[in-house]
C-alpha cells in the first residue's frame, strides 16, 4: 500500500533573495553579492523540506495566475510535491517577499507584500479526499476558516481506526490575538519565539511551560529558540530539550524555522501515530535546520 501524505496548508509566495557582505546603511546604494527567485512561504518551505526527507508532500494554498505563478508552481512539482489542491484567484496580486540576506552574521530581513489573495477556505478544504492523509499541518493565518477544516478532520477521525487517523500540527509564527486560538486544536503544536517573547517569555524551556495550559489534553507543544535550540512540552509534564547543531559557517538563516517545524514532522509521522518521541523529532529537526544555515536554500540538507 502506497504511504499516505502529508499535507502543508498555508502560503506560497516569490521571495526575491538578495545576499550582501553586509547590511546596507539607510539612503545608500549597495550591491548585491548575488541576487536569485526562489518559492517561500512557510507551508511551501516545509513541504520542500518534507520532500527532500523523503515523504509524500502535497501543498494547498492560493496563488495569483501569471508568470510568477508558473514559476512556482515548475518549482512545487520539481520537488515533488504534490499541488492537486492548489486554488487559483484571478486578478489577484501574487504574494512577494524581499529578503536581505547577510552573509556576515547569517541573519535574514524580510519586506513581505500580499495585497489581495485570499486564503484557502473550509469550502475549498471539503474537495480534500481526507483518506489520503495521515498528517496534516497548518501555518497559522485565516483562523475562523481553518478551524471548520481541522473540525473536519476531527468528525473524520472519529470514525477511523487509531492507525489511520490524521495527525494535526498547527503552527503559530505572528503576534496575532486570532492566532492563538489555534493553541488548543493541534496535536503538536509550533509556537514561535516571537509568540513567546510576546508573551514575556524569556527562553523556549518557559515558553513551553508558560503556554502549555493552552493546548488541548494530551498535545505536545514545542517551540524552537534559534541558536539556542528547541523544547517541547508533553502530557507527561516533563521539559525536552534540544541543543542548536550549528554549521561551521552560516550562510542562509531563510526558512531555518521551516525546515525545522518540517523535519520534526516527518520524524513523528514515520510510524503513525507519533512513532519517534518527541525528544528525538525536536533533535532530528535541529540537526536538519543547522545543516539548513550552512546552505544556500534546501538542496543538500540530507546529503
Amino acid at each position: 500500500m502506497e504511504e499516505k501524505k502529508i499535507m502543508c496548508i498555508g502560503l506560497v509566495c516569490l521571495d526575491i533573495i538578495n545576499v550582501v557582505e553586509r547590511y546596507p546603511e539607510e539612503d545608500t546604494d549597495t550591491r548585491c553579492l548575488s541576487q536569485r527567485w526562489q518559492r517561500g512561504g512557510n507551508a511551501s518551505n516545509s513541504c520542500t523540506v518534507l520532500s527532500l526527507l523523503g515523504a509524500r508532500s502535497a501543498f494547498m494554498g492560493s496563488l495569483a495566475p501569471g508568470y510568477i505563478a508558473d514559476f512556482t508552481m515548475d518549482s512545487l512539482t520539481r520537488y515533488g510535491i504534490d499541488v492537486e489542491h492548489v486554488v487559483s484567484h484571478p486578478g489577484s496580486s501574487f504574494p512577494a517577499s524581499i529578503v536581505i540576506s547577510n552573509i556576515s552574521s547569517g541573519t535574514r530581513t524580510i519586506l513581505h507584500m500580499n495585497r489581495n489573495l485570499p486564503d484557502v477556505t473550509a469550502d475549498d478544504f471539503k474537495r480534500v479526499d481526507l483518506t489520503q492523509y495521515k498528517w496534516i499541518h497548518w501555518e497559522g493565518r485565516n483562523v475562523d476558516e481553518q478551524i471548520k477544516m481541522i473540525q473536519r478532520v476531527n468528525e473524520y477521525n472519529k470514525d477511523c481506526p487509531t492507525d489511520q487517523r490524521i495527525t494535526i500540527s498547527v503552527e503559530i509564527e505572528k503576534e496575532r490575538d486570532d492566532l492563538y486560538q489555534l493553541f488548543q486544536y493541534g496535536e503538536v503544536v509550533f509556537v514561535s519565539k516571537d509568540v513567546a517573547r510576546h508573551f514575556g517569555f524569556s527562553s523556549s524551556a518557559e515558553a513551553v511551560v508558560g503556554l502549555y495550559p493552552r493546548v488541548k489534553k494530551g498535545a505536545y507543544l514545542v517551540c524552537a529558540w534559534a541558536e539556542h535550540g528547541a523544547d517541547a512540552l508533553g502530557p507527561d509534564g516533563r521539559v525536552l530539550h534540544s541543543p542548536s547543531f550549528p554549521p561551521e559557517t552560516i550562510v542562509d538563516t531563510l526558512g531555518a524555522g521551516d525546515t525545522f517545524n518540517a523535519s520534526v514532522i516527518y520524524a513523528l509521522s514515520k510510524v503513525s501515530p507519533l512513532g519517534q518521541t518527541i525528544e528525538e523529532a525536536i533533535t532530528f529537526g535541529c540537526r536538519v535546520a543547522g545543516k539548513k544555515c550552512g546552505i544556500q536554500g534546501y538542496d543538500g540538507i540530507v546529503s
